[in-house]
């Protein structure tokens, strides 16, 4: 048994978007297991949007890692291989705090044991992961979706993008909508996740497109990107219709604040706009997958994954998500 294990930290604090050369990796000791807590070889680490903010400190009040100490912040999934708790040495387990690192020590109390039966562990980083659960929260604890509503998805290639229209669709939808960019990324969410239409922003006239996609309304929209894009979908808002604040990935590197949303808009509508964080939903974990797995094992919810092998990967990996260059589920196979 090695005293070592390789972790991926930052080589100095980040500025602006992060890129392959702002990390590296080093030789780091291998964790002892805490008291009432285990440790985990990980085999999947998730690639996740929000990190590129939390690496300069700007997500949830959370503080950057430090420079070639601390590894770079990760969901993950892997095997127990020392226990020193009630979970049994070789349980699967899913941990918020993996990190990019061979081996992650946790508390009992912060992962959770899962069955994967027969799916991929890498599915409870995706569809039975964060983004599954933070589609779940919008489309049915926030925006409520009901049978025959329009659905419009920003971002839809996207791992919570393309939960979240599929969830839709679960919910009853008549309708679902996805915006996108570029040719592939339409593909994938028109052919694999079945939307009723995609429309691809970086074509010209897509904004008529749209249009013509929603000429009978639109009910309930889920913004992952910009507010531009969430002005955008209000303007062809059926009265009383619900909108789902996500995300604004767009801006998440701006050094400013994000242009602001028309009131005036809002209440000509009579729209609802809601705020998601998906930390408050941690607690009903267990009522997302009661009703995502079912959806998982029959079909009826997948998310491609764009895997990326060994955590000498990782860095490109995280550079492709941070420019959109992925096409799926952005994750490092361990």
């Amino acid at each position: 048994m090695t005293s070592t294990m390789q972790q991926g930290v930052l080589r100095a604090p980040v500025q602006g978007v992060p890129q392959a050369r702002d990390f590296a990796l080093i030789d780091a000791p291998r964790p002892q297991c805490p008291e009432g807590g285990v440790v985990v070889r990980l085999s999947h680490v998730s690639m996740d949007p929000y990190v590129g903010a939390r690496l300069r400190g700007r997500h949830m009040g959370e503080a950057a890692p430090e420079p070639m100490t601390q590894a770079i912040p990760g969901h993950g999934v892997g095997v127990v291989i020392e226990s020193r708790c009630a979970i049994a040495e070789g349980a699967y387990v899913h941990l918020m705090e993996a990190g990019w690192r061979e081996l992650a020590p946790a508390l009992d109390a912060e992962v959770r044991v899962i069955e994967p039966g027969g799916l991929s562990p890498s599915v409870f980083l995706s569809s039975l992961g964060m983004p599954g659960l933070t589609a779940w929260a919008g489309m049915t604890q926030l925006a409520r979706v009901r049978k025959g509503d329009c659905v419009l998805v920003d971002a839809a290639a996207g791992a919570v993008g393309g939960a979240a229209g599929q969830i839709a669709r679960a919910q009853g939808a008549a309708r679902v909508i996805g915006i996108a960019g570029g040719p592939q990324k339409a593909a994938l969410v028109r052919d694999t996740y079945g939307f009723d239409a995609c429309i691809d922003y970086r074509t010209d006239g897509w904004k008529d497109e749209l249009a013509g996609a929603l000429s009978g309304g639109l009910d309930v929209h889920f913004e992952n990107v910009s507010s531009e894009i969430l002005t955008l979908a209000l303007t062809h808002m059926n009265p009383y219709g619900r909108a789902v604040l996500c995300g604004l990935a767009a801006h998440y590197h701006d050094d400013q604040s994000a242009p602001g949303v028309p009131f005036g808009l809002i209440i000509g509508k009579r729209a609802s706009l809601h705020g998601l964080v998906v930390y408050d939903f941690y607690d009903r974990w267990d009522a997302f997958l009661a009703k995502c797995r079912p959806l998982v094992e029959t079909g009826a919810l997948v998310i491609a994954e764009d895997a990326a092998d060994g955590l000498a990967a990782a860095p490109e990996a995280f550079e492709r998500l941070m420019t959109g260059r992925n096409l799926g589920k952005a994750l490092v196979k361990l």
